[in-house]
């Protein structure tokens, strides 16, 4: 009888299922800090806060995970929060996970996901942007930038010999309609009959070497009824409430290590096109070079130029950045970063995107400073 007994328990186990082996990472920055804005409105007064979106990184905590399905392949999903230090709120509309929530599959073959995720325009630039999502960067001059996320939408990326190969397609950008990024109201699209309205869709090739990196993306963003297109140059924002309404981005950037320097530059080209032809399409183009250097294992220094032309509005701008930042360990750091803003007659773009509140008068020039500190986990 025990024999007996013994025999089945040992075919049970043999044929039970294998559980595959998973993981799952908390992470997270927390970055804030004062920062003073000279010129902040149109009575030129200057002001002294605690920003509340972003410093050196904006603040977030999320989780990542990943479980082994064998074969080389996994599962995978990345749910990631943004949340404002100088309030304790949620970012991005209020949204519980909006920067990112996705799940799909990863092989030798790339991954393939679904839900709230990066487009191509952020990947794109990721290793040329010196100073990436910083207060005093790209952002100022083009907000969607650093939020170039969409909803309900399918992305696959894959590396092959250095090569990146990536894409999204989204069905409506804006499913909460809470507003997907600063300036383009909001598009929650999925309207049956209207297949274009709120559609996005983004593609990129990307090369990187030891010492040197090239890449091209492309991002096409539809109308739909409360959708718009804000240029961040003081001007109203043009409405996109037809489908075949485009904002399109196109941007070809690289970066190099040179002599222990990281070099990085690009051009950021954005084509806003309406559908009926009694309305001009409005063209902007942003050009931006950076360096960074280590001046000791623990302490970098910073810095990058950027040019924005925006003909249809007559707009222009120039914008230094300066950042230096100490490394107390590998997970803290405090920074101190100035940036230097110089508008054409009838522009009104910010230094500073830090949570709005510091539109100049059409024409002034503005100086940031901010002292902070950044703590990952």
């Amino acid at each position: 009888m025990k024999i007996k007994q013994l025999a089945v328990a040992a075919c049970c186990v043999l044929s039970a299922p294998v559980f595959a082996q998973s993981s799952v990472t908390l992470y997270g920055i927390l970055d804030t800090g004062i920062e003073y804005v000279s010129h902040a409105n149109a009575n030129g007064s200057k002001v002294v806060r605690m920003p509340g979106i972003t410093g050196e990184l904006p603040s977030r905590w999320g989780m990542r995970g990943a479980e082994d399905l064998g074969g080389g392949y996994k599962a995978v999903f990345t749910l990631e929060s943004g949340f404002n230090l100088r309030g304790g709120d949620m970012g991005q509309g209020g949204r519980l996970f909006g920067r990112q929530a996705w799940v799909g599959l990863s092989g030798p073959y790339g991954t393939l996901s679904f839900g709230r995720q990066y487009t191509m325009t952020f990947w794109a630039n990721t290793d040329s942007d010196i100073l990436g999502p910083d207060i005093y960067g790209l952002g100022s001059l083009d907000a969607y930038v650093p939020n170039a996320r969409s909803d309900n939408t399918v992305a696959y990326k894959g590396t092959f010999s250095g090569l990146t190969v990536g894409a999204t397609y989204s069905f409506g950008r804006d499913g909460a309609g809470t507003g997907n990024s600063p300036g383009q109201g909001t598009c929650a699209g999925q309207i049956p009959g209207q297949a274009t309205n709120c559609r996005q869709w983004s593609a990129m090739l990307k090369y990187d070497a030891s010492t040197f990196g090239v890449a091209a993306a492309y991002d096409e963003q539809r109308g739909g009824a409360t959708a718009a297109a804000n240029f961040f140059d003081g001007v109203a924002p043009a409405a996109l409430t037809n489908g075949g309404d485009e904002d399109v981005r196109i941007q070809l950037d690289g970066w190099a290590k040179v002599y222990g320097v990281r070099l990085g530059g690009g051009w950021l080209g954005r084509r806003v096109n309406f559908a009926s032809s009694a309305v001009p399409s409005i063209h902007s183009d942003l050009f931006y070079l950076g360096a960074s250097y280590p001046i000791t294992p623990a302490l970098f220094l910073e810095g990058e130029v950027y040019r924005i032309v925006n003909a249809r509005h007559d707009a222009r701008a120039s914008m230094g950045t300066i950042r230096t930042a100490y490394y107390l360990s590998k997970q803290t750091a405090v920074y101190l970063q100035g940036s230097y803003l110089g508008n054409s007659q009838h522009a009104a773009y910010s230094v500073s995107a830090g949570g709005g509140g510091t539109t100049p008068a059409r024409g002034a020039n503005q100086v940031g400073v901010m002292a902070g500190i950044r703590h990952m986990f």
